[in-house]
Order: structure tokens, then sequence, then C-alpha cells
């Protein structure tokens, strides 16, 4: 009995510290959002009077909200299916073992390194109307500028291009890893069957596959939600609000406007469609998930 009372109070001895980090950078405040999302305040952030629910009323009243609630839908449909599908293609060309790939693996995972302030200059300059690559490339085959981050229908498209540019590194080095771990007994049965390459894959790899696609999945739903640092250095939200995403319209009313309030409605709406969607994620998709 002592010995299992000294093996507890180990175990929280251990589990203390990250116990204390997560209440009092997750959970507090988590807490203290909900609550300021149901008061009015001031400028300063100080709780003044209970509101209900008008700050959730007002947040769907809201036309910017729409728009970025519509342009975040747009975005994620963008960048999370162009991530996974580059990602895929560059495993599957290097996964094998031919002389060369080595140099490839390299090339493929250098944005892992790179920050966003860094990504975000290097293609403002790359987008740049009049000095950018991309205009100076489609001027020499005759074509016509394109202003990529000033067009209103074209600015999402040029930041889910950065977007899918820095976090295919990633997702490429997860889907390598889930690819090097496929026994090869798979393939020499496949062989043996006279299965062809793309029925090997279609049945073979993505299957076996399945388990690392589907963790792809989810943390690029969400980190297509949390997107934030490109949106603030490329574009401001702009042009007419545009590329203005949910993250960013909860940062412009809490340190533009200053309505802490309704930047928290904003947050607790974020938090319980991103958990929405990863749970209708492990309620539907997991359930193509084959295991080894």
């Amino acid at each position: 009995m002592r010995r299992t009372r000294y093996h507890l109070l180990g175990a929280a001895a251990f589990l203390l510290p990250a116990l204390l980090i997560f209440l009092a950078f997750t959970l507090y405040p988590f807490v203290l959002t909900c609550v300021q999302s149901v008061f009015t305040t001031n400028a300063k952030g100080d709780l003044v009077g209970f509101s209900g629910l008008d700050n959730y009323i007002r947040l769907f009243q809201s036309t910017i909200y729409r728009i970025s609630l519509k342009n975040t839908i747009v975005y994620i449909f963008l960048t999370v299916p162009g991530t996974i599908v580059l990602s895929l293609a560059m495993a599957l060309l290097t996964s094998s073992g031919r002389k060369g790939m080595g140099i490839f693996r390299t090339i493929f995972t250098f944005t892992m390194g790179i920050s966003v302030a860094a990504a975000s200059m290097f293609w403002t300059f790359m987008f740049h109307p009049t000095m950018g690559l991309l205009n100076t490339v489609l001027e020499m085959f005759g074509g016509e500028r394109v202003g990529w981050l000033t067009d209103m229908d074209v600015a999402i498209l040029s930041i889910s291009i950065v977007t899918i540019w820095m976090n295919t590194g990633y997702c490429y080095l997860i889907l390598l890893g889930g690819l090097k771990s496929i026994d090869k007994t798979y393939y020499e049965c496949s062989d043996i069957a006279g299965v062809g390459g793309w029925q090997r894959l279609r049945k073979v790899t993505l299957p076996l596959l399945s388990p690392f696609l589907f963790y792809v999945l989810v943390i690029s739903v969400v980190n297509a939600f949390q997107s934030f640092g490109v949106i603030d250095m490329m574009t401001h939200g702009g042009p007419a609000n545009s590329t203005n995403l949910l993250v960013y319209s909860i940062y412009e009313d809490v340190f533009v406007n200053y309505n802490y309030s309704f930047a928290a409605a904003q947050g607790v709406v974020l938090f319980v469609i991103v958990t929405l969607i990863s749970l209708l994620q492990m309620k539907i998709v997991e359930r193509r998930v084959t295991y080894q």
C-alpha cells in the first residue's frame, strides 16, 4: 500500500510541472475567453457588464465575419488537398533507394527551417507587380501582369501557394517515413500477383499509408484554421478583406479595435468549429484507415 502511494506521489511530481503549464497557458486562457465572450469590456479588456449572447448574435450578423469564414473555408480547400497531394507525390518520388534521392530529400525539406517572416518576404518579392519573378516570366511568354496580392480574385490563391510551399516539407517527411515503414513483403506479393504500378499504389501503398495520411490531414486542417503569420505580413487581410481569415479577424478585433469581448466570442466559435471538424474526421475518415 505504501509502495503504491509512493509510486503515485512520484508520478504526480513528474506530472505536476506539465499540468501547471497546461493550466496556466491553456485552460485558464480558454476559460477567461469564454467568460469574456458573454460580457462587455472596455478598451483595457476589463469586464464591464454581462451581455449574454449579444456578442454571438452580433458575430453572425457581421458581414466581415461572414467574409472571413468564407475565406477560411476556401483557404482550407486550396491548401489542405494541395499540401497532401504535393507531399505525397514527392514522398513517392524519393522513397526508392536510387542514387541522388538524398539531394531531393534535402531540397524538399528545407522549407522546415525557414521562418514565416523570411518566407513572407521572399514570396512578397516573388509576387511583386513590377519586379516579381512570376510576372517577369509571364511577360516573357506573352502573358499579362497579375496582381498576385492586390487582385481580390487572386490574393487568396497566392496566400495558399505560400502556405502549401511552407507546409509541404513537414508533411513530406511524415509520409516518407510512412512509406519506409511499409513491409516490403506486401510489394513482393503484389509483384507475384502481377499487379501494375497504379493498382499497387491504389490497393497496397495508399491503404497501408492511410494512418500517416490521416495524421497529415488532421494537422493540415487545424493549421489552416490557425493561419495568421503569412496573412499578417503579406496582405493584412486585404485587398478588401479578400484574405481576411478567422484568426486574423480575431487579431484585428483585439489589437486594432480593442473589442475584446467580440474577439473572445470569435475565439470560442473557432474552437467549436475546429473541435467539430476534428471529431467529424475521427468519425468518418478514420474508418477508412488501415493499420498494419
